[in-house]
């Protein structure tokens, strides 16, 4: 029998990750009672007065979730519980997403700095980095800083060589979160008087040292997202990670890892948010009527559903392909930074949407909407904007559209395997020559399916289009058209991960048609984007408009996936 679509969500109250080792249960199931126990009022009351979260991390320390999760096999001093496994590392930031960012973060930023000690084969940082997790110590990662951002060619983190063969490190770094207590700071730096590629260099900080200074915190709420100094920092043999091209490696390849948890702390908050708002609307009354009587908040809500189901489905498909990637099949390079990019987005439009339904409800500082709407604001724009990744996208464009080839099949990847390839990614280069299978056939199997069989006809068109009347040179440099033409492409790439997901799962083929409904709008919306840039040339304005759809209506499956939204009403709400 195919699996509803509301069987997918996240719900504390049913949670049972049972296709996980006994261990990553406990863990996981412990998460959700410290939440639980906490209580809503609790975890709002925190929020808005933006109080540290020392008692998270103190159970994090007391159930070793940090170092069970993010503790690779090879320096897990044989510990079988110990290992990188990316379905429950993106299992657990979908969990903590779900109760807020200011809890997900520090994970995060954990996850961040432990990158290139994990990547490094220096044996005695990685030994120091295992203690101090499993000590129940967080991580930072010191890369972006005040006056460059992530710029990593331009550091101003300056390394003075010494007489003795070692250094000492002065200047700032800016952004970086847990920067105030992290026991284990993966910094960025240069070494002066040293040319090239060379003189780049990463590093192992202690934020206890005392030649490392806190400056202040530069946000304003519950996260510590640190500005620090380093004033004649000791920088010893034993403390470098990487030097020369393998720091810049280093750095990209730890946003690769570090950046794939956004998408499903997006989808964490977006259900959580979901529920709140489908329980608040079902029980509203305005004018004498049910407020999910009127037909612009169904639609509304049933856009929403399939918004949040499309990226619960794509976001598990893209977990397969990170955990099979090898140096042969880098396909991963792609999924990631979609997940990262589109699925956070689309997080911000679900939540844009909800708070359109319940309106004053979601300003009130007694209940999660509030948070999941500001929250879902922060993730498309951590770790690279909109701009950068649809940049790294559109670099696998024609490999992807035009010059597919014969590549392993992709199983489902839930087992207990510690996934070293990760840490040894390598060079960053030759993204041009990875090559992908045919993205045609996952839309080929569910042609019978109405929307999606009209999406398909928008994605062939916009492959006449590169044939036809592709970019002309000066629009290959005009980033404004390129992002423009990047959505469209991102769409056929999210819809194919979509559709693969969708068939290993069994999903009801209801809610795959109303996603594609809402595919085919966005398509066009994106077309009209297209033909409205100032560079785009009459034969791609003549093609934008040709390429606008509308979607299939069927009454009778918007009904049907409207029953399960309503069923939905009062399924969860946090512990008061």
């Amino acid at each position: 029998m195919p699996q509803s679509a509301t069987s997918l969500l996240l719900n504390p109250h049913a949670y049972d990750p049972a296709h996980f080792d006994d261990e990553t249960q406990r863990v996981l199931n412990a998460t959700v009672e410290y939440f639980e126990n906490r209580g809503l009022a609790k975890l709002c009351s925190d929020y808005h007065d933006k109080v540290w979260y020392a008692d998270f991390l103190d159970f994090v320390a007391r159930e070793k979730l940090f170092a069970t999760f993010m503790t690779p096999a090879r320096d897990a001093a044989g510990d079988p519980n110990k290992r990188w496994d990316t379905a429950r590392v993106a299992a657990m930031s979908e969990l903590l997403g779900f109760y807020g960012l200011s809890y997900w973060y520090p994970w995060q930023v954990t996850c961040l700095g432990l990158g290139p000690v994990w990547q490094s084969d220096n044996d005695a940082a990685r030994a120091r980095a295992a203690a101090a997790l499993d000590a129940g110590g967080v991580g930072a990662f010191g890369l972006s800083e005040r006056e460059h951002g992530a710029d990593i060619y331009s550091s101003d983190m300056v390394l003075a060589p010494q007489a003795d063969g070692s250094y000492l490190a002065t200047g700032g770094k800016y952004y970086i979160g847990n920067g105030n207590v992290a026991s284990t700071v993966s910094v960025f730096g240069r070494i002066d008087g040293v040319e090239g590629q060379d003189q780049y260099v990463f590093f192992y900080a202690d934020s206890n040292h005392p030649a490392y200074h806190l400056v202040q915190n530069v946000v304003p709420n519950q996260n510590y997202v640190s500005e620090f100094r380093l004033e004649d920092y000791p920088v010893r043999a034993e403390d470098i990670l990487h030097q020369g091209d393998e720091a810049f490696s280093a750095a990209l390849n730890t946003v690769n890892v570090g950046k794939f948890n956004l998408g499903f702390g997006a989808i964490g908050l977006a259900t959580h948010g979901f529920y709140g708002s489908i329980t608040h609307a079902h029980n509203r009354v305005l004018y004498g009527k049910p407020v999910i009587e009127m037909p612009h908040i169904r639609e509304a809500f049933v856009d929403s559903f399939a918004r949040l189901v499309a990226m619960k489905l794509f976001s598990g498909r893209a977990i397969d392909y990170f955990r099979t990637a090898s140096p042969e099949d880098r396909r991963y390079l792609l999924y990631v930074p979609v997940t990262k990019m589109k699925v956070t987005d689309e997080g911000e439009k679900v939540m844009i949407q909800l708070g359109n339904i319940v309106a004053a409800k979601g300003f009130e500082k007694d209940n999660f909407i509030p948070i999941a709407k500001y929250d879902t604001t922060c993730l498309p724009r951590l770790e690279g904007t909109v701009a950068v990744n649809l940049g790294l996208v559109l670099k696998f464009m024609p490999a992807y559209l035009f010059m597919p080839e014969q590549q392993p099949e992709v199983p489902t990847m839930q087992l207990a395997k510690d996934d070293d390839f990760l840490f040894r990614q390598g060079p960053t280069r030759g993204l041009g020559k990875v090559r992908f299978h045919d993205w045609r056939t996952a839309y080929a199997e569910a042609k019978d399916i109405a929307n999606v069989a009209i999406f398909t006809e928008q994605a062939e068109a916009f492959t006449e289009l590169l044939l036809t009347a592709a970019p002309d040179d000066v629009q290959q440099k005009d980033m404004d058209f390129l992002l423009a033409l990047g959505d469209i492409f991102t769409l056929i790439v999210y819809g194919q991960g979509i559709l693969e997901q969708a068939k290993l799962l069994d999903v009801d083929t209801d809610i795959i048609d109303a996603i594609f409904g809402v595919l085919v709008k966005d398509f066009s919306k994106a077309a009209i984007a297209m033909h409205g840039k100032d560079s785009s040339t009459p034969a791609q304005q003549e093609w934008a408009l040709s390429a606008v759809r509308k979607p299939v209506v069927d009454e009778a499956r918007f009904g049907r996936v409207w029953d399960e939204i309503v069923a939905l009403s009062g399924a969860y709400s946090m512990n008061p």
